[in-house]
């Protein structure tokens, strides 16, 4: 018997869903899987996302939705759920924050072997190791990672305003267009730089959130994923910050040991927790053409946004450009350091600056382009950044 408080919960809710944007990952996710993750960092609307596919589930499905550490499961536990909501006639099972739940991919591992017609549908910590841990779901989970706003989804959001997507291909032959109502771009896209990467931004208090959002993410997410110790957690709380002031920088692991006073060797693991919390990107050279095996060039805070909270408003509007194209980018493209001037895509070298950037550092190469900031149109090889945003 499922307890009606949890029915009534999920009705609360879904009669509260925002449902002016759905994210540009709802129509890439195979909803007909039968096991079906969505990971990402903490504000990027993962729950919100969920629930709008709960109102949008065809006529004769039946689904129920629930918190991962709702006080249900002090005394049940996930199968006892999905067996109980199975013989109710129950279809879709909608488990959100799942890394709230010790054991919990064990017992997902278990409800898809023993239940083979429920869809279960997860969001979970982008910190979590969906492959590995107790039960590795690699065969089983179909996986997807949610970023956070486009400049697009943006103009949706804040601004009810309904831009077309562009593909870098467009984008490098000038055919993006806003629609007729946007007269002048960069206003709106001076204030995405600021505040406009993080949904919960329209709530207001922006500031407040962000850096509430940040902490958890540390002190709750990654402590409770890697089994941190408290003073663990706030080492790496406080290299956040030492990242903060210096972004984008070469890393040198000797130099941030000594500030946050541990040894050389926990560096690599700390920056790497940092990255797959979606708090930090670190910039590789294209070594064997993977990114994955590339030495790390420069480390970047994730997004424009944090970088406005975490400097006080006080950014280098250079480092937020580069911040800016590298968040944008690496949503459906491999990015990496270029040896001649920033960023290299494929073949297609990119040098990013302000309005009275120059030809220079790319006047050799063949495929390069500038990427301004500060101007409304292009031509030939020089791009405007805004343009970067409307890819998703």
């Amino acid at each position: 018997m499922i307890e009606p408080a949890l029915q009534s919960y999920m009705n609360e809710l879904l009669r509260r869903v925002p449902e002016a944007l759905v994210r540009y990952l709802y129509d890439d996710i195979n909803w007909e899987a039968r096991l079906v993750g969505i990971v990402g960092a903490r504000g990027v609307g993962k729950s919100t996302l969920m629930l709008q596919r709960i109102k949008r589930l065809e006529e004769g499905a039946k689904a129920l939705y629930v918190l991962a550490d709702s006080l249900y499961f002090n005394a049940h536990s996930l199968v006892e759920l999905a067996d109980d909501f199975v013989k109710m006639g129950g279809t879709h099972l909608f488990i959100d924050e799942v890394h709230k739940y010790k054991g919990w991919s064990r017992e997902l591992k278990q409800i898809y072997d023993v239940h083979p017609s429920l869809k279960v549908i997860f969001t979970g910590s982008s910190v979590l190791d969906i492959m590995g841990g107790e039960a590795d779901l690699s065969r089983r989970a179909l996986v997807y990672h949610l970023k956070g706003l486009s400049f697009r989804e943006y103009l949706l959001l804040f601004g009810g305003i309904r831009a077309d997507k562009f593909t870098l291909d467009d984008i490098l032959n000038h055919r993006v267009e806003l629609p007729a109502e946007v007269e002048h771009p960069l206003p709106l896209f001076i204030d995405y730089l600021q505040r406009g990467y993080y949904p919960f931004a329209v709530e207001g208090d922006f500031g407040i959130r962000l850096m509430q959002t940040i902490a958890l993410s540390i002190e709750v997410d990654v402590a409770q994923h890697a089994d941190l110790k408290a003073s663990t957690a706030r080492k790496i709380k406080q290299l956040l910050g030492i990242i903060a002031q210096l972004a984008p920088f070469k890393p040198n692991a000797n130099n941030l040991a000594k500030e946050i006073g541990v040894s050389k060797n926990n560096i690599p693991d700390y920056l790497d927790i940092l990255e797959r919390a979606d708090l930090i990107t670190m910039l590789r050279d294209d070594t064997a053409g993977l990114r994955a095996l590339g030495k790390v060039e420069k480390v970047y805070l994730q997004n424009p946004s944090m970088m406005s909270v975490l400097s006080n408003g006080q950014a280098n509007v250079g480092n937020v450009r580069e911040t800016f194209f590298l968040s944008q980018m690496q949503v459906f493209h491999t990015v990496v350091a270029s040896r001649q001037s920033d960023f290299l895509i494929g073949d297609i070298t990119f040098e990013v600056g302000g309005k009275g950037k120059g030809n220079r550092q790319i006047a050799d190469l063949d495929k390069a382009y500038i990427v301004k900031d500060y101007i409304e149109y292009g031509s030939g090889n020089i791009l405007p950044l805004w343009h970067f945003g409307l890819t998703y």
